[in-house]
């Protein structure tokens, strides 16, 4: 399967809401999701679990752009990812915790996103399907988002996942070493 989709910062969150109202968007329901990734040699895999829905993994392929971009994706159960990637000896690179508020206009998914320990973000998806060609998709984000734009920040090129492993990164670098409480006492010998 394949979507197009954007993911930009959301300066505000409300207006983003007021938005999505206005252009006759659906609220679908409140999602709260809990993706954990694994490490795999090309692509990404996520396992996703919400409450009330079995869990699924999503296996995904797509460059890191700061634009609206083509994804492959392909959703496995459980048993189905066990079987293929073997996930139970896969080791897990983060995982990542959203509220997630779902409005819907046609083949158009819009997710407002509150991310713990990032912040709060906005994705665009358009399903790609015999009806709706990758252009026509791209044409719908593009649309999407340039209603949108009041509320958003900057565009992401990345995935959340980065952004956390990122700021793992950052956290662990930006540390100062231990230093022992004799580093500053001149020695014996001086």
């Amino acid at each position: 399967m394949h979507n197009v989709e954007f993911k930009a910062e959301l300066r505000d969150y409300d207006l983003a809401k007021s938005i999505c109202i206005a252009i006759g968007a659906t609220e679908a329901e409140a999602l709260e999701q809990t993706d954990t990734y694994y490490k795999v040699p090309s692509g990404r895999l996520k396992k996703r679990e919400q409450p009330g829905e079995d869990t699924e993994f999503i296996f995904y392929d797509r460059a890191n752009k700061a634009e609206a971009r083509l994804s492959h994706y392909v959703i496995y159960d459980e048993p189905t990812a066990r079987q293929r990637f073997a996930t139970d000896t896969l080791p897990v690179l983060v995982v990542v915790r959203k509220q997630r508020l779902l409005y819907l206009t046609g083949n158009v998914r819009v997710h407002l996103d509150r991310v713990d320990g990032l912040g709060d973000y906005l994705e665009i998806e358009a399903i790609v399907s015999r009806a709706h060609n990758v252009r026509d998709c791209h044409e719908k984000v593009h649309e999407l988002k340039s209603k949108l734009q009041p509320a958003l920040g900057e565009m992401l090129s990345v995935s959340y996942s980065d952004m956390l492993l990122s700021e793992s990164e950052v956290d662990v670098e930006g540390l100062d070493p231990v230093s022992s409480p004799n580093d500053d006492a001149e020695s014996p010998s001086q």
